[in-house]
């Protein structure tokens, strides 16, 4: 009897000591959530000098300016590697444009130059990465090409193993569809296709792409069309690679497909706009992002200067608009969802301005929850992996 009454007494203070150190360590404070972002710009004809860094606090959605991160010449697209050591941007600066390759001081929110080759193109507006970090490619807008650059071990870009130039039947805009602009190039998920929004061909094209070599061949077929005048500008995927959403600058519509990832095919099966029926007046879409979720998708709007989310039907693709939020400024070129996935921040060009948006884990709603103002025209941020 003595030995069961002690052992259960042993029993109770050692579930006890249990319960105690269960409580003590929830009661402690999670750990503070801070993310590194840079912000490339356009630096002609404004004050600003090149990429910047910020702080993300992700606990209170509040942005911080950490300065000057590079010197740039108009770095209107920047793109971290996936290892977070390097950093890539986009040069846009028509016949003198580039791609120059950094690496990254995460501690010091520094960029150092590595390298920089010519984009091989005119006005670079896009990059991205193959699945493996070992390419990079290059969407040249006014000139409608697409380079392949290897990335050397060092994060040096090396010598291109490709370019492509865009061909196919130009839009009716006769201003903005006098040839191909290529805005968009990205990787199919199982990395054995890239995908290319043209805005003057009025179409995705689709393009083998051999991993060992970085090179490009054109699929069959080559294209998939959308209504002409559309303007295609970015493209997005849903996390499971079954849908693909296209944003059409010229007439402020998504464009639903479906994937077909045996052929690297599209099949169109939804358009919508971006704008609610009663909008008169002037609007370029811009960005496009499906939540990690799956669940909502965002695209913004430049002259409404909104952001349209739709929620995103599991069952078959389709989208429900769910209604247009402000950006708390002009001109949300771009926006970039934080790595927490409960904000969105939103880039405004012509009102130097980086507005955070609080999104709501039920619905999707935006509602900002702070705004930084003085960034000389933003118009892409990226977060450190």
């Amino acid at each position: 009897m003595k030995m069961t009454r002690r052992f259960f007494a042993l029993l109770t203070l050692s579930v006890t000591a249990g319960l105690l150190a269960l409580t003590t360590a929830d009661s402690k404070p999670s750990a503070h959530q801070d993310f590194l972002a840079f912000v490339g710009t356009y630096t002609s004809k404004t004050d600003s000098k090149g990429i910047y860094a910020f702080e993300f606090d992700a606990d209170s959605g509040k942005l911080n300016a950490k300065g000057l991160a590079a010197a740039a010449t108009d770095p209107s697209w920047v793109e971290i590697h996936p290892s977070g050591k390097f950093a890539y941007a986009a040069n846009e600066s028509g016949n003198q444009s580039a791609i120059t390759a950094y690496s990254v001081d995460a501690k010091k929110a520094k960029l150092t130059q590595l390298n920089q080759l010519p984009a091989l193109g005119q006005d670079p507006c896009h990059l991205s990465f193959d699945r493996t970090g070992k390419y990079l490619f290059a969407a040249n807008y006014s000139s409608g090409t697409i380079a392949v650059f290897p990335i050397l071990p060092d994060g040096k870009l090396g010598e291109h193993t490709a370019v492509v130039k865009n061909v196919g039947n130009l839009g009716p805009n006769k201003e903005r569809q006098e040839g191909p602009h290529a805005h968009w190039a990205h990787v199919s998920p199982d990395n054995r296709y890239v995908f290319v929004a043209d805005l003057g061909l009025d179409a995705i094209l689709s393009y083998k792409f051999d991993a060992t070599k970085g090179t490009l061949a054109p699929n069959d077929p080559p294209m998939a069309k959308l209504n002409p005048g559309s303007g295609p500008r970015h493209v997005a995927f849903t996390p499971d690679g079954k849908y693909v959403y296209v944003v059409s600058e010229l007439n402020s519509t998504v464009t639903a497909f479906q994937y077909d990832p045996g052929k690297g095919t599209l099949f169109q099966f939804q358009i919508l706009s971006t704008l609610a029926q009663d909008f008169s007046g002037r609007n370029d879409t811009a960005e496009i992002t499906v939540h990690a979720s799956g669940k909502w998708l965002f695209a913004s709007n430049r002259g409404r200067d909104t952001i349209t989310v739709f929620s995103i039907s599991p069952a078959d693709g389709s989208l429900t608009s769910l209604g247009e939020f402000p950006t708390g400024g002009k001109e949300p070129r771009h926006f970039a969802i934080d790595p927490t996935g409960r904000y969105v921040l939103a880039e405004n060009q012509n009102s130097n301005s980086i507005t955070v948006l609080k999104i709501n884990p039920a619905t999707g709603a935006l509602k900002e929850v702070s705004h930084v103002d003085g960034i000389p025209s933003p118009v892409c941020l990226a977060f450190l992996p």
